[in-house]
């Protein structure tokens, strides 16, 4: 059986508005779903989720409707919308927490959520998810706790199975090209250690960020302009400037020839949230290679993709918009109008892709 508080600590919890104070968030017993009379003592019943991703394998494992509260983030599937929010991580709302008589809190180690909650006799379970092996572990670490013994590694099969078949789709001319991957708009990016790097593996392509920096390093836009990836995926994030307006990143040529995808919420939680919906993560990285294939296909006149030359009628016009642009690549012998002096012969097309 689960330690539950003490009653003056749960009183003392739940009414610190002032005497005669009643908590709006704690729902009539009549309202909340019953536990069943033959339950086994160590299968959760009432789950709190503080986690996305754990919220979403619960679900994919058929027990949503063990959920009884979850985080301010999760939002998949949509059934989930209409249960209370206890917070996140940072600011978890201790009291709505008690008050939806959890038998099991699900989030993630490393916080001090956790040690609170245990000491206040809840049984908390803290699962990490750097890597597709940590996400299989604990698809199975839930399907345990809920009863579900076996059901978890089922899950991962179907998940993984999925994976291969996604592989075969990515276009001959992608494989093996290098990708960087950025998050929380630059600040950090996803290496090769990470699930986000091993989905890219998963799927043919290499990443710019080695795993001996670390799952998800800290990264200057210098360390992106040495590395010259093949692509970017950043996250579009609401008033985000053009990635040509960072330092120098109009000179890289991702950008310069329209090689980045730029994902908007909620399609960029798909690809970073390390739960049962990698293959969906998968899918989304393959939309973004089409995407860039069909740009590069049919450049504006304005762009300064390498397609877009034959755009321009002459080979000097498409020079003096495009290239010219970055003194590091405009000819010595040129003006810093992007003009070529006097004598001055046009570079070779050859050799500016």
């Amino acid at each position: 059986m689960l330690a539950r508080p003490p009653a003056a600590l749960l009183i003392a919890l739940l009414f610190q508005g002032g005497p005669g104070a009643v908590p709006a968030f704690a729902a009539p017993a009549a309202d909340l779903p019953p536990r069943p009379a033959r339950a086994a003592p160590a299968t959760a019943w009432r789950i709190v989720s503080l986690q996305p991703s754990l919220t979403e394998t619960v679900c994919a494992l058929d027990a949503c409707d063990r959920l009884v509260a979850i985080d301010r983030y999760s939002d998949w599937p949509p059934s989930v919308q209409p249960l209370p929010r206890v917070g996140g991580l940072a600011d978890a709302d201790i009291e709505r927490i008690l008050a939806a008589r959890p038998d099991l809190v699900l989030l993630r180690p490393r916080n001090r959520v956790a040690e609170r909650l245990r000491e206040l006799g809840l049984n908390v379970l803290t699962l990490d998810g750097k890597s597709h092996a940590d996400m299989r572990r604990n698809m199975e670490t839930v399907a345990q706790a809920i009863g579900q013994p076996g059901a978890g590694e089922a899950l991962w099969a179907r998940t993984d199975a999925r994976l291969d078949a996604l592989r075969q789709r990515l276009p001959p001319h992608w494989q093996g090209k290098r990708v960087y991957f950025e998050l929380h708009g630059g600040v950090v990016a996803a290496g090769e250690a990470s699930f986000i790097g091993e989905t890219l593996a998963r799927l043919g392509l290499r990443n710019v960020v080695p795993a001996s920096l670390g799952a998800f390093p800290k990264l200057g836009p210098e360390y992106v302009l040495r590395a010259d990836p093949d692509l970017l995926i950043v996250h579009d994030m609401p008033g985000a400037p053009p990635l040509e307006a960072r330092p120098g990143w109009h000179a890289m040529r991702a950008v310069r020839e329209g090689r980045y995808c730029r994902i908007a919420e909620p399609r960029f939680d798909v690809l970073v949230r390390p739960g049962p919906r990698i293959d969906e993560a998968a899918q989304e990285v393959l939309a973004c290679l089409a995407a860039v294939d069909r740009r590069v296909a049919t450049p504006s006149p304005n762009s300064c993709s390498a397609a877009a030359h034959s755009t321009h009628r002459t080979a000097n016009a498409w020079w003096t918009s495009c290239w010219s642009r970055s003194t590091n690549l405009r000819p010595r012998n040129w003006t810093r109008r992007g003009r070529p002096r006097s004598g001055g012969a046009l570079p070779s097309t050859t050799a500016a892709k």
